[in-house]
């Protein structure tokens, strides 16, 4: 690869990935991986899955791109899947190309509909509550959302309009409400904060303080969705009775093709019936390339697929045997396993390992894990994250873990 030529905002592993099949990717030297990483919890079903490729193939031979000046009649096929079979609730879709996104768009939904229910003075109310170690995207929006200082420095000055308290503490959070807050965003697992998992007494909390002050209830679903959690969407493994106003989605929606969306609900918002999902009419909102028939296509096949083959179901169960075999092992390394179905986070034990200067305890252990021919990610400063594909073999899944307690026993 010629890098002299990109823009080095990553922190690349040296080497090139040229092949995927399944569970595995191989590299330009040919090595093999056991892939734990499956494109950060986005590959839902491995990478070439025939059905992505036939369904991406296919409409490429018909039509592509024509932009949203027209109908594209696989959008209303797709957003029906969504809000019928995935969501569960009454509501509407856009669609877009990501996550960070999809953020931006339910911001902008929040804040319009703080226009429209002003604070009692008569001005607008602006102001999303996030959480500290949340991670909401790096366009200016999302990360003015995300909790985390490292990834806003020099960046200022940030999009106003976000305040950050403690996750899972209800206390803090009533205390930060104030006369200009519209809605509470947060993620139903922090992924990229440390895996870590809402507090269903807390989640139950945002939502009766949201009810209480009128705002609205607003979820990041991007990686805890679509079947990974063990659950069609992540907040159904921990409060299956909530109804929130605004989710955000992306990452295993395409199974690896660029693709993102967020779901309105179509919940009335004042006595005259007026649908959450209507304050958005023409001109609001746009993207280019959001649900484009290719994509659209493409995400129809993978969205139909992990219905009809209840990948949720067996996420929870293959997340239950990884979190109970990395347990078994009794490691001095690891102090436990957090997350649900199949995004979990091996949290290790500060101090219980020698770090090399300049590294952090998880970045460490991802690179002796690539050196063994495992592929996963850090989340956070001393987390392991491991996102396989929801469809990954049993025999993979045992292989891959073999490969971690080796290198985990070796520390």
């Amino acid at each position: 690869m010629k890098n002299q030529y990109v823009l080095p905002t990553y922190g690349r592993a040296p080497m090139d990935m040229v092949r995927g099949e399944g569970s595995y990717l191989y590299d330009a030297a040919g090595r093999r991986y056991v892939d734990f990483c499956a494109g950060i919890a986005t590959c839902c079903l491995g990478h070439s899955h025939p059905l992505v490729v036939e369904a991406l193939c296919a409409q490429a031979h018909k039509l592509m791109h024509c932009s949203n000046l027209y109908g594209i009649p696989g959008q209303g096929e797709l957003a029906e899947r969504i809000v019928t079979d995935i969501i569960g609730i009454p509501g509407k879709i856009f669609f877009c190309n990501s996550g960070a996104e999809a953020n931006d768009g339910i911001i902008k939904v929040a804040r319009r509909f703080g226009h429209r229910h002003p604070a009692a003075d008569g001005s607008p109310r602006y102001e999303v509550i996030t959480f500290l170690k949340s991670f909401h995207g790096r366009t200016l929006g999302s990360m003015a959302a995300t909790g985390q200082r490292k990834i806003q420095v020099e960046f200022d000055p940030l999009l106003v309009g976000f305040r950050y308290v403690d996750f899972n503490d209800a206390e803090a959070l009533r205390a930060a409400v104030s006369d200009v807050t519209c809605g509470i965003l947060l993620e139903a697992i922090q992924g990229e904060g440390g895996v870590n998992p809402v507090q269903p007494e807390f989640l139950r909390a945002v939502a009766e303080l949201c009810k209480e002050r009128d705002l609205l209830l607003m979820l990041d679903e991007v990686q805890c969705g679509f079947c990974r959690c063990g659950t069609t969407m992540g907040w159904k493994a921990i409060c299956p009775e909530l109804q929130p106003d605004l989710v955000s989605c992306a990452k295993g929606i395409g199974g690896g093709f660029p693709m993102g969306c967020f779901w309105v609900s179509d919940r009335a918002i004042d006595a005259t019936g007026t649908e959450l999902s209507s304050i958005m009419g023409p001109g609001s909102h746009g993207s280019t390339f959001g649900g484009t028939p290719l994509a659209t296509a493409t995400s129809l096949a993978v969205v139909t697929e992990l219905v009809r083959g209840n990948y949720a179901a067996r996420a929870a169960r293959l997340g239950e045997q990884l979190k109970a075999t990395v347990e078994a092992w009794h490691l001095p390394c690891v102090e436990g396993v957090r997350g649900l179905g199949l995004l979990r986070g091996v949290a290790l034990k500060p101090g219980s390992f020698a770090v090399p200067e300049g590294q952090t305890p998880a970045g460490y252990v991802n690179g002796l894990c690539r050196e063994a021919g495992l592929l996963a990610c850090p989340a956070g400063a001393d987390t392991l994250r491991l996102i396989p594909a929801l469809n990954i073999p049993e025999e993979v899944l045992a292989e891959g873990l073999e490969l971690l307690r080796g290198v985990l026993s070796a520390l």
